[in-house]
């Protein structure tokens, strides 16, 4: 069975960085993408960016271009999302998730699998 784990969420000052990490477990091949998604209060799941396993390829929403990088270190099945110059809007449950629908699905409803999120909270 496929599970996901987000870590490395907590408190930063705008302007910080964290690196968010997804450690994944119970696939057996490399054919699916792993996205992050984040859910601020009153809002619905946002994705923020997306790599596809096998393919390298990596997508990312308009929202995070130019300041959050995602990777993912196939030999450790974890996938990273570092996040510099932090801003309070930032501030979310963020959690990771996995879909076969490639080359990455853009939607929440694309992804089977979803890790417990981590919080991260943004001063200003």
């Amino acid at each position: 069975e496929v599970q996901l784990q987000a870590s490395g969420g907590g408190l930063v000052q705008a302007g910080g960085s964290l690196r968010l990490s997804c450690a994944a477990s119970g696939f057996t091949s490399d054919d699916h993408a792993i996205g992050w998604f984040r859910l601020a209060p009153g809002k619905e799941y946002e994705r923020i960016a997306c790599i596809n396993i096998r393919r390298g390829n990596t997508y990312y929403e308009d929202f995070v271009k130019g300041r959050f990088t995602i990777s993912s270190d196939n030999s450790k099945n974890t996938v990273y999302l570092q996040m510099n110059r932090l801003k309070p809007e930032d501030t979310a449950i963020y959690t990771c998730a996995s879909t076969v629908i490639e080359p990455c699905g853009e939607n929440y409803y694309d992804y089977d699998f979803w890790g417990l999120g981590t919080q991260v909270t943004v001063s200003s």
